[in-house]
């Protein structure tokens, strides 16, 4: 049994603390609200943003940061990356050294990963992990099999993480690829944007697989200019949340983009969701990380294009279909017989 302080009562901090407590961990989970600590204690139940799933006994809430965060063994950060830098430099004078995050996002205004920063505002520079996959809140509170990845600065922290969530529903692997995961996590909720708004225009089955296809060779292109492992992109972390985001409805981002598919603006559609869309803040600092490293993304581009009002929709249809013809592949197997004599 170990003492985790889980930061952040929204769905997937909720779902999260779910299976932690449900183990037999000892955990607190923490809201900025005091209301909504009292309902939780008071319902063992967040009706607010995951109703339906009972919180193990113990499992406590509170919205005392420092009390969340006393005697724990590590600390699960679960807000939205917009508040993620903010709630790092409260918990400077006060972490215990190892801190693990479920946030899926780059950091709002600088476009940087979140391990920097972690870095940048906790000194000494704490054991890190980082927790993705393809997961949605509602399904992990129910106890539904999921399966996701662990990457960590630390291979004990990794195998601690594992063992704190691992059971019969619930399958972590562990990795060393900070970089790959994070990116996977980011990525896919802008390109789920883009098949949301694909679907809500009509435009089909197969132009959502081929911007999902596509759109996993912009994660792998731009993964590589990171140095990012390419088997990280094709895992769970990457294809793994690619596929489901674009897939499913359960998918804020993707419930968004639909959303401005049908016509809606984009106060409209982020109001029709109702809560954090990261995709939609995600989107420019993509854009200017794939210009920093020179890497093409269409895609991304066109969503980023899109949201700043620079690109009606049906014009970035357009433009993404009449792009110049090119090979799937920039270097075909030997053997596939192109340019053969």
């Amino acid at each position: 049994m170990v003492r985790i302080g889980v930061l952040g009562a929204g769905a997937w901090g909720t779902a999260l603390a779910i299976v932690l407590a449900g183990n037999g961990h000892r955990v607190r989970l923490w809201t900025r609200d005091p209301e909504h600590a009292t309902a939780l204690e008071q319902d063992r139940e967040n009706r607010r943003h995951l109703p339906g799933c009972p919180l193990p006994e113990t499992l406590s809430a509170t919205a005392d940061l420092e009390k969340a965060v006393h005697g724990a063994d590590w600390l699960l950060v679960a807000v939205p990356s917009g508040g993620f830098r903010g709630l790092l430099q409260q918990l400077a004078p006060h972490h215990p050294g190892k801190i693990v995050w479920a946030t899926k996002g780059l950091e709002s205004g600088s476009g940087g990963f979140l391990h920097g920063v972690v870095t940048e505002t906790i000194s000494p520079e704490p054991a890190m992990a980082v927790i993705s996959g393809p997961s949605f809140a509602a399904e992990v509170g129910r106890g539904l099999p999921t399966a996701i990845t662990v990457a960590a600065t630390r291979e004990d922290l990794a195998d601690e993480v594992v063992r704190a969530f691992h059971n019969e529903r619930f399958r972590p692997y562990t990795s060393a690829d900070m970089v790959g995961v994070q990116l996977g996590g980011a990525v896919k909720n802008v390109l789920a944007v883009a098949t949301g708004v694909s679907d809500g225009l009509g435009l089909g089955a197969n132009a959502r697989s081929a911007l999902i296809t596509r759109g996993l060779a912009e994660i792998s292109r731009l993964g590589a200019a990171l140095g990012a492992d390419t088997q990280t992109l094709i895992g769970l972390a990457g294809m793994g949340d690619l596929i489901l985001t674009c897939t499913d409805d359960q998918s804020r981002n993707r419930r968004f983009g639909f959303a401005l598919g049908r016509g809606a603006s984009i106060d409209e559609a982020l109001g029709s969701v109702g809560s954090t869309v990261e995709g939609a803040r995600t989107a420019a600092e993509l854009h200017e990380l794939a210009q920093r490293y020179n890497v093409d993304m269409p895609i991304c581009r066109t969503v980023h294009q899109v949201l700043t009002g620079t690109l009606p929709l049906e014009k970035a249809v357009r433009e993404l279909m009449e792009r110049d013809p090119k090979p799937e592949f920039r270097n075909p197997p030997e053997n596939s017989g192109m340019g053969s004599s």
